[in-house]
C-alpha cells in the first residue's frame, strides 16, 4: 500500500468502510492465509471485490454473528489470519460472550471490525449506534481496541493488525467524504499515540474522526491566544500509551480527552485510571457522551449537541486554558 496524498484523498472520499475492504483485499492478494468471515456484510464492509476475485478467502455466514465468531475462531486455531466484520452493535455486543471465551480466555487471535460505530447512523436511532463498544472490549484480556482518525489510518491499522500479537477490535465510524488528518506517510504502531501538535500546558488526547475537530479547535485557540495546545491521536485505547501519559504528567497541566463514545469506560476512563495511582496526577477533562441514550439525529447534530465538534472542543480548551 502506498501512503500518500493521492490515496489519502481517494480513501477519504469513499469513507472508512470501503477503505477497510480495499486494504484487506490488497493484503489478502499477497497473503492467501488472510481470510474474511462476515455476517452478511460483504458489500457493507467494502469486501465485494475481494469476494469476486478471491472467493475462497471470504466466508459469509449470513445474519448469524455468533456463528461467525465460532467459525472464525476455528479457522484461527488452524493458523489463519482471520478478520470478522459486522455492524458494531452486533460485532461488539451480540458476540461479546464468544469474544470473552474464544479471544479472551482461549487466546485465539482474530481481527474484529465493527462497522459504523459511534453515532454515524444517529438518525436511525440507537439500535444502530454504538457508544459502549470500547468499554466492553477493553475489559477483556488479550484484545486491543483501536479507532482510526481517518481513512488512511484505517489502512495503517489493518496492516498492523495482521501481525499483532493479540486480537484487535477496529472501531470504524463511517461517513463518505470524511475529514483528512493524514496526507502523508507516518509511523504507526498499535499502542503508540501519534503526535500531531506538541508542546503546551493543555494536551488533547482524541481518537476517531473527532481528532480532526480537536486539531481545528487547538489551532483556533493558538491563533487567538498565542498559546500552544498539544494534540495527540490516541487511536489505541488498549493498550494505552503509558509512555506518552508519563511524559505529559511532567510537562502538561491538564488533559482533555475527546471521543465519540460514552465517557464511561472509554478513552477518558482509560487515561484517568492510569493516573489514579500515580503521584503526579493530572486533571482529566472528559468530552464524550454522558450516561444517556441521546435523541435520534444526524451525526453532525449529535456531535454539536454534545460538544464534540470544533466549537465544543474549543470552548472546553478556553475554560481551562
Amino acid at each position: 500500500m502506498e501512503y500518500n496524498a493521492k490515496n489519502s484523498k481517494r480513501w477519504a472520499i469513499v469513507g472508512q468502510r470501503p477503505t477497510f475492504g480495499l486494504a484487506l483485499y490488497e493484503f489478502a492478494k499477497e497473503n492467501p492465509n488472510i481470510l474474511a468471515v462476515v455476517a452478511d456484510v460483504t458489500n457493507s464492509a467494502g469486501l465485494g471485490r475481494m469476494k469476486a476475485d478471491l472467493p475462497e478467502q471470504v466466508i459469509n455466514t449470513g445474519i448469524a454473528e455468533q456463528n461467525m465468531m465460532g467459525i472464525a475462531t476455528g479457522l484461527a486455531s488452524e493458523g489463519y489470519t482471520v478478520f470478522t466484520s459486522s455492524f458494531a452493535p452486533f460485532q461488539a455486543m451480540r458476540c461479546l460472550e464468544q469474544i470473552r471465551v474464544n479471544q479472551g480466555y482461549m487466546g485465539q487471535r482474530l481481527v474484529m471490525v465493527g462497522l459504523a460505530s459511534g453515532v454515524a447512523y444517529g438518525e436511525l436511532g440507537f439500535t444502530h449506534c454504538t457508544l459502549e463498544d470500547m468499554s466492553l472490549l477493553r475489559s477483556i484480556p488479550n484484545v486491543a481496541v483501536v479507532t482510526p482518525a481517518d481513512a488512511m489510518e484505517v489502512v495503517k491499522i489493518v496492516e498492523a493488525a495482521i501481525n499483532y500479537k493479540d486480537s484487535v477490535y477496529i472501531r470504524l465510524m463511517d461517513k463518505t467524504n470524511i475529514p483528512i488528518v493524514y496526507e502523508d506517510d507516518y509511523d504507526f504502531a498499535i499502542g503508540k499515540a501519534v503526535p500531531l501538535i506538541e508542546g503546551g500546558e493543555v494536551a488533547i488526547l482524541a481518537n476517531g474522526p473527532v481528532v480532526y475537530y480537536a486539531l481545528q479547535a487547538a489551532k483556533r485557540f493558538t491563533e487567538e491566544t498565542g498559546k500552544t495546545v498539544a494534540v495527540y491521536d490516541m487511536h489505541t485505547v488498549k493498550p494505552i500509551d503509558t509512555e506518552l501519559l508519563d511524559k505529559l504528567a511532567k510537562q502538561a497541566k491538564a488533559i482533555i480527552t475527546v471521543e465519540e463514545h460514552y465517557t464511561i469506560g472509554g478513552l477518558g476512563s482509560a487515561v484517568a485510571e492510569y493516573y489514579s495511582d500515580k503521584p503526579n496526577r493530572l486533571p482529566v477533562y472528559k468530552l464524550g457522551f454522558p450516561d444517556v441514550y441521546p435523541h435520534g439525529a444526524s451525526h453532525e447534530t449529535l456531535l454539536k449537541d454534545f460538544g464534540l465538534d470544533a466549537d465544543g472542543i474549543y470552548n472546553k480548551i478556553k475554560s481551562i486554558g
